[in-house]
């Protein structure tokens, strides 16, 4: 049996976010039964960690870690004390080449001594640095400084980084070239089944009507409510535009001084068709915004492959996308693109509302192609545990 320890994500059942959905998927989706699973939650995940201090949850063991509220250096103690337990159990267990799978590269000034305990197991460390976490803006210059650190140590103690991205991929082995890194790209997936509502239902009809939007009729855009995900730029650019369609925006506002100081930068509600909405946590009531969007606006810059985007590719059928690599090494040429000069943005949307019915739907059928070919959860977990269970690296 070949355990597999996974640290990093808030943990599953999976309440939001691109690591704990990750987690969820593999678990769920596991194909191969000489696998077993073990996996680090925040005690404040759900009502199950909550509860459980072990818990069984899709065939995998979970385990809740405790965390004081020390701010950003939560997340570094929680990864320290996640792996201190799964050591500890594969030592108890007699695990034989047990695997340490760490999601985020957050505890690299720590990492060597945990290295050789896991190297004295006979066991093997993992680790996905998802994408540039020393860019976002949101972190004060000393915690980026700290992420970037920790990067480093991280990628120099590693058996094995796997990438979600190509370009993260060529930035690793460019940046950390000094210790010739052994890296793969596995990318991250998403579910290509279309909702089950339709514009009948009365969920549908409810949110719609409540939130005064058409079908096919608005942009969109979903994603987390940071600088970094260039809403300024998306908001002033709509606005410039002629566009006579809304743009919607599903995101978490609440008590986020961002939204106060976007407000006072660009004015946004002097324009009736800027509208943010909220969450939808409902996920088939999301896939079906998606599906009717005329558009999907995506901003992220500083991420590796994102799951916003490969959701939107699967069920959008326009994507204009910033022209950042992560974006193109996914969509390609299935997706329009815009920089951040002056005024392109806008042209760009001016551009996309003269699109034919046939040349949407072309997009469409590139787009979707891309995703069943590469980014569909069975094949990456299809890829996950052939790497797991090779274990030779």
């Amino acid at each position: 049996m070949q355990h597999v320890y996974i640290i990093g994500s808030k943990g599953i059942p999976a309440r939001y976010g691109g690591y704990e959905t990750f987690v969820d998927k593999l678990t769920a989706g596991q194909q191969s039964a000489d696998i077993k699973y073990h996996v680090a939650s925040r005690r404040d995940n759900t009502e199950l960690s909550q509860k459980n201090d072990v818990f069984e949850y899709n065939g995998a063991e979970v385990y809740s870690i405790d965390v004081p509220n020390i701010g950003p250096a939560q997340a570094i103690v929680y990864d320290l004390k996640a792996l201190q337990w799964a050591i500890k159990n594969a030592e108890e267990i007699g695990a034989q080449a047990p695997i340490f799978y760490i999601l985020a590269a957050r505890i690299g000034p720590f990492i060597g001594k945990y290295v050789k305990r896991i190297h004295d197991l006979g066991g093997t460390y993992l680790i996905n640095p998802d994408g540039h976490e020393w860019k976002r803006a949101k972190w004060p210059f000393p915690v980026r400084k700290y992420w970037k650190i920790s990067e480093r140590g991280m990628v120099k103690h590693a058996d094995l980084v796997i990438c979600d991205n190509r370009k993260i991929e060529e930035y690793i082995q460019e940046e950390y070239r000094t210790f010739n890194p052994n890296t793969t790209f596995i990318a991250y997936g998403t579910d290509t089944t279309p909702s089950s509502l339709t514009e009948n239902d009365s969920i549908v009809e409810k949110w719609f009507q409540e939130k005064n939007i058409h079908e096919n009729n608005y942009y969109l855009i979903v994603g987390r409510f940071v600088p970094e995900n260039n809403y300024e730029i998306m908001i002033r650019e709509f606005m410039k535009s002629d566009s006579q369609k809304d743009l919607v925006i599903i995101t978490n506002i609440e008590k986020n001084k961002f939204y106060k100081t976007l407000l006072d930068k660009t004015n946004f509600i002097s324009d009736e068709r800027i509208k943010f909405v909220g969450t939808v946590y409902n996920q088939q009531l999301l896939r079906y915004i998606r599906e009717n969007a005329f558009a999907y606006i995506h901003g992220h810059e500083v991420g590796g492959t994102n799951p916003s985007l490969l959701e939107s590719l699967s069920s959008t059928q326009l994507n204009v996308l910033i022209d950042v690599g992560f974006n193109r090494d996914v969509a390609h040429d299935a997706a329009i693109y815009w920089t951040k000069e002056n005024g392109n943005l806008a042209q760009t949307i001016n551009q996309a509302d003269l699109y034919s019915y046939m040349k949407l739907a072309y997009n469409k059928e590139k787009a979707r192609r891309i995703i069943d070919h590469e980014y569909t959860w069975d094949k990456i977990i299809n890829l996950y545990e052939k790497e797991f269970l090779t274990n030779g690296f």
